[in-house]
């Protein structure tokens, strides 16, 4: 139940990252009474988490959010470090109001509002936006469990670099950018074997000339070709939300010349150690799982959830709901909405689209306080 002590915002967005700032700067414009909640002790926490070495795939002239150009050289690649302050520094010089160290972990209708609740506190708002990206959770295979306990296992979101592993081969599961990046750091330390098989790779090679001459175009195609709006967007989204992204930086070329040896998928376990799918056995001392993440929105209870748990929604506007939105999901509008050249564009939509609701939502709740 709600508390009349209970903050009222007429917007609460779930998810301090780039989409739940890009969203704030419009919002802020707009001149909307809204907060945004952040699990994470500072904004920008969910990429310094990640592993030391990892640097963005876009240059730093794509990676700007709405209102402040990513500072720098426009055509290098910036570190994940460098990322995290830029969005800190973003929050802070458009006096973003988040609020940190927030993990959702319920919203529920209650009445004409949301009740939106972090263990015991809680906001109600008018709307509510899920700008938590398309992933939560690490997934590994069932099997993993079964790993002989003196492996060392760690998922790529806990992976930080070659000094969490023992010594002894190491096994990286999963040929997505994640797993092809790390194998090739984990290669100058240790024996590695990478298992899976990669959806492909970009056709020229990665670097300050690509960033000059082939990435505006693939930009451009991921932002005004493929989407929603177009019949090969449509065609092509339901396959592209469920493969892995080609290989960008490292290729199959750059693993061979690291002296990684490639292997097919793991089937499962044999007396504690990884087995292949055509029955060869690994005795390895440490696995990577790269195998991506699941999405998990069991904190939404809400209605018109599908399969996944997710409302059904239509360019990130749920409308069984009124007041219920998606920003940051892949594929929300285009190839690029999970990124930061698309994430600008698609929370400007929705910041337009909650203030022509705006006056439809005064007609159908009491304002708040």
């Amino acid at each position: 139940m709600k508390n009349a002590s209970d903050p009222q915002f007429d917007t609460v967005i779930v998810g301090g990252g780039q989409a739940g700032l890009a969203l704030g700067y419009w919002l802020a414009k707009g001149h909307h009474n809204f907060v945004i909640l952040d699990e994470n002790a500072r904004t920008g926490d969910s990429w310094r988490q990640r592993w030391d070495s990892l640097r963005l795939f876009t240059p730093a002239k794509y990676d700007g959010l709405p209102g402040a150009p990513f500072p720098g050289d426009p055509l290098a690649f910036p570190s994940k470090d460098e990322l995290a302050d830029y969005l800190e520094q973003y929050a802070r010089r458009f006096s973003l109001p988040v609020i940190h160290g927030v993990r959702v972990d319920g919203v529920t209708q209650q009445g004409d509002c949301f009740l939106v609740s972090s263990g015991d506190r809680s906001w109600i708002a008018n709307n509510v936006v899920v700008a938590t990206g398309g992933y939560r959770l690490p997934k590994r295979p069932a099997f993993a469990n079964q790993l002989d306990p003196g492996i060392v296992q760690l998922h790529s979101q806990e992976y930080k670099n070659p000094g969490q592993l023992q010594p002894g081969p190491v096994l990286v599961v999963g040929l997505g950018n994640s797993g092809a990046e790390i194998a090739v750091e984990a290669s100058r330390t240790h024996t590695t074997l990478l298992a899976g098989k990669a959806s492909g790779e970009i056709p020229v090679r990665h670097g300050r000339a690509a960033a000059r001459f082939v990435l505006p175009v693939i930009r451009f195609a991921g932002l005004h070709v493929l989407t929603l709006n177009t019949p090969v967007g449509r065609k092509v989204a339901p396959a592209f939300k469920m493969m892995a992204a080609p290989l960008i930086r490292t290729r199959t070329k750059d693993l061979r010349d690291a002296k990684v040896e490639l292997l097919p998928r793991i089937a499962g376990v044999k007396q504690g150690k990884p087995v292949l799918e055509e029955g060869r056995t690994l005795d390895v001392a440490n696995v990577i799982w790269c195998t991506g993440y699941r999405e998990d929105y069991s904190w939404l209870k809400l209605p018109d959830q599908n399969g996944d748990g997710i409302p059904t929604h239509k360019r990130g506007v749920v409308e069984s709901v009124p007041g219920l939105y998606f920003l940051g999901q892949e594929f929300l509008f285009a190839a690029v909405s999970a990124t930061l050249p698309g994430v600008g564009r698609d929370a400007r939509y929705l910041a337009r689209q909650i203030t022509a609701d705006r006056q439809l939502t005064a007609e159908r709740r009491p304002a708040l306080a």
